[in-house]
């Protein structure tokens, strides 16, 4: 049993590999706990082959129960990721050609980025007018007439 450290130590190493190759956690808690038990099974655990099993099930475990917090904090921090666009909803715009859908056109100014637009409720916004973004349809910005 005197390879048993090296069966671990690999057994770390693919699910390392595994870890990395995806995007979420899957298998981090079972490398810490392969790992751990390479030592172990090279130092005192030698021959306990049931001891070995044990001690890798209880790190894991351990290992995902401290590390859960921080996974959930990770995830919901990441979750939704504002795009351009998206950060422009309810800002307010300029109309600087017509918005149109019948024709498919328009055009709105918000900040200092031009934007295809489209108006919420169909109908013709000129030039000149305030709009306000409402939403996102594919890449233009659905907007309606700022009444403010």
């Amino acid at each position: 049993m005197d390879f048993m450290p090296y069966v671990w130590l690999g057994l770390a190493v693919v699910l390392a590999v595994i870890e990395i190759s995806t995007t979420q956690l899957v298998s981090l808690w079972f490398v810490i706990g392969s790992a751990v038990t390479a030592v172990c099974s090279a130092t005192f655990l030698k021959d306990k082959l049931i001891w070995q099993i044990v001690l890798f099930l209880v790190v894991s475990t351990v290992a995902l129960i401290l590390t859960r917090p921080l996974v959930k904090k990770l995830k919901s921090s990441s979750g939704n990721v504002s795009t351009n666009s998206d950060r422009n909803i309810g800002k307010e715009g300029i109309v600087i050609v017509d918005i149109n859908d019948q024709e498919g056109t328009g055009q709105v100014k918000v900040g200092a980025e031009r934007w295809s637009a489209k108006s919420t409720d169909g109908t013709v916004i000129k030039a000149g007018k305030h709009v306000r973004v409402t939403g996102i349809e594919g890449v233009k910005l659905l907007v309606s007439v700022n009444n403010n």
